[in-house]
């Protein structure tokens, strides 16, 4: 006779196996092994198409249109070659113009005009590495030359324009007030030098600080050294002169300062001068192409 302590405990039957439930009709799995099941792939309705310059351009066009330094740079820049020309032009009379062409009230409107367009250069390329936007930008574009590249296009083709169109209107109006028989005759080679000449020579300053802005990448820095590029020779050419070992130099800087170069394409001597100002915009040209190469070589070099 058994106790009730000494009763084993009973065994509860197990529970029959649950059958693996079917496959989904969508999955590409269900086998036995534990296959991963294949979700149907999205297709965006949006195109996907190919990045090439002419997109580069329009974004810089939109940016460079779009901030502030951009429209308050150009309109300081109408303000002191249209507004100063035009002033001289008034102000002169007809024997001002005996030796000297009709286009030139627009040269001394033009010297200080010339800072604008540096100023402007630099701050094209330079404000986007002091706002970090440079990174995104770069990211959008991971071709790094066409960024560059569609910045260069933009830039001179708006200066040039700029300074062309805003020489040529102060050339006409002075032309208009001063069409006497004493006046010089103007002709196509005085008009071409002011207004292609000396717009060419400003607008390849311009370039020239954004290609020193993107090797800098610092506004003040970029601009203090372009400064010194435009008022360096013109001062340092005059102490020069006073040693005669150093007085070659000194001539050559006080020639090809950025000064007499703009009054050399304005012809300002008179009809009978024999240099044009050629010389002096084609080695602004050639140090440009090297500034630009430079630029090239080191963006693609340094991390942004």
């Amino acid at each position: 006779m058994t106790t009730p302590h000494q009763q084993q405990p009973a065994i509860p039957p197990q529970a029959p196996a649950q059958a693996a439930p079917p496959p989904h009709p969508q999955w590409g799995g269900g086998a036995p092994g534990g296959a991963y099941p294949s979700y149907p792939s999205y297709v965006s309705p949006i195109p996907v198409r190919g990045t090439h310059l002419g997109h580069a351009i329009a974004s810089e066009w939109t940016k460079i249109k779009s901030v502030r330094s951009t429209v308050w740079t150009l309109g300081i820049f109408l303000v002191l070659v249209v507004g100063i020309g035009l002033v001289i032009a008034l102000l002169t009379d007809d024997e001002d113009y005996i030796a000297a062409p009709v286009t030139f009230p627009a040269f001394f409107g033009l010297i200080l005009g010339q800072v604008c367009m540096i100023t402007l250069g630099v701050l094209v390329v330079s404000s986007e590495y002091g706002t970090g936007l440079i990174r995104a930008t770069m990211t959008a574009s991971p071709k790094r030359w066409r960024v560059l590249t569609a910045k260069l296009l933009v830039f001179f083709a708006l200066v040039f324009v700029t300074s062309t169109l805003s020489i040529l209107l102060v050339g006409l109006v002075s032309s208009g007030l001063h069409s006497t028989t004493g006046v010089a005759a103007t002709n196509g080679a005085h008009w071409t030098g002011a207004v292609l000449g000396a717009g060419l020579y400003v607008s390849l300053l311009g370039v020239l600080s954004l290609a020193v802005g993107s090797m800098l990448r610092h506004s003040a820095g970029a601009i203090t050294a372009m400064l010194g590029v435009v008022l360096l020779p013109a001062v340092a050419g005059g102490f020069l002169l006073i040693s005669s070992a150093t007085r070659t130099v000194g001539e050559k800087m006080l020639e090809y300062n950025s000064t007499a170069s703009i009054a050399l394409l304005f012809q300002m001597e008179g009809e009978g001068a024999t240099q044009n100002g050629l010389p002096q915009l084609g080695l602004l040209a050639g140090v440009t192409a090297a500034a630009i190469a430079g630029a090239f070589v080191l963006l693609e070099k340094r991390d942004v």
